[in-house]
């Protein structure tokens, strides 16, 4: 491998590592913030699940990205090295302060500019874009409407069942349902930084065709778990604490609901963004109290941080590409 791949590799588990920091503690955030695991047992279960996801699951969401957003055929190294380097600096500036992003935006975003620099916009591939697209009705949507229902169902069958016993059955489920949303996020999340490390791996010439071989699988999971050892819990605090007092119950209905939204996409090939989904699911158990349980506040710069992923990414890796085509 020449030095070019290396840099481009080394950028590629750089922005898995940031994946870890800010999109991975999405799926333990409510059984952290509602005391039923400690942060330190929510993330090595997080971290092994993860794993576990994307090895049980398949690639279908791996080849959507690294074959499906941007034409393989007519970027360069430069290209994916610029797309990653504009998702470190974006979630490295909005982990600091403790707001969840979306990495699958961050990721389409940055491919789309690095691409749009490289050969102008018949790179971009609708196919793949498609995809992403339905993949945002699923995460906004469903992730709502999916976690009213569910947490409505749910006050329904117990309402004569005394406060105590709920609390005690659902702390219990809720680790099922923590595990279930750890799971289902590698089925997802985990895969995309793999399809784009197997990408470059590709144009690097190491592959003669795309695929990802197991020990890529392996590498950028365990990547992705030391990111959310060493940096989630701002992460956890924001989603878990600040957008809605949670108890078990709701932090049930919240994964459960959010996690089966996450692995239909998976199974489509739909890479769809679990940060939004658990957001949006966590805001909907909040409606079921009251609109005014949601701190609107908290989540109107979750929102802002949303909006702003897409032209952000876009832009950073559209001037990175230009500058790196002549470094790498």
């Amino acid at each position: 491998m020449d030095v070019s791949l290396v840099v481009v590799l080394l950028l590629v588990l750089a922005a898995e590592f940031t994946n870890g920091l800010t999109d991975a503690p999405n799926a333990i955030a409510t059984v952290v913030s509602t005391r039923v695991l400690s942060p330190l047992h929510a993330v090595v279960m997080a971290a092994l699940l993860n794993v576990a996801g994307v090895l049980v699951t398949g690639t279908a969401v791996a080849f959507t990205i690294g074959k499906g957003i941007v034409e393989p055929g007519v970027i360069g190294l430069h290209t994916v090295g610029a797309a990653m380097l504009s998702i470190v600096i974006w979630s490295l500036v909005t982990w600091r302060w403790g707001i969840p992003t979306s990495e699958t935006h961050a990721l389409v975003a940055g491919l789309t500019g690095a691409g749009l620099a490289t050969a102008g916009p018949a790179v971009l591939l609708w196919e793949g874009w498609k995809k992403v697209l339905v993949g945002l009705g699923f995460s906004t949507v469903l992730g709502f409407l999916g976690s009213f229902v569910f947490m409505v169902a749910i006050y329904w069958l117990f309402r004569r069942v005394r406060r105590a016993f709920v609390n005690s059955l659902f702390g219990r489920l809720q680790i099922l349902s923590a595990a279930l949303m750890a799971f289902s996020h590698g089925s997802n999340d985990g895969q995309k930084f793999m399809g784009v490390f197997a990408l470059a791996l590709f144009l690097g010439g190491v592959l003669p065709q795309f695929q990802v071989p197991l020990w890529v699988i392996l590498l950028c999971g365990v990547v992705m778990g030391i990111g959310t050892v060493f940096g989630g819990w701002r992460i956890i605090k924001t989603m878990g604490f600040s957008v809605t007092k949670l108890e078990p119950v709701h932090g049930f209905a919240a994964e459960s609901s959010a996690s089966l939204v996450i692995l239909m996409a998976s199974f489509l090939g739909i890479p769809l963004s679990t940060t939004h989904t658990i957001n949006t699911a966590i805001m909907g158990v909040g409606a079921t109290r009251r609109l005014s349980a949601v701190r609107w506040g908290v989540t109107r710069q979750i929102v802002t941080a949303w909006l702003l992923t897409f032209p952000v990414c876009i832009g950073l890796g559209f001037v990175f590409a230009l500058l790196f085509k002549h470094i790498l």
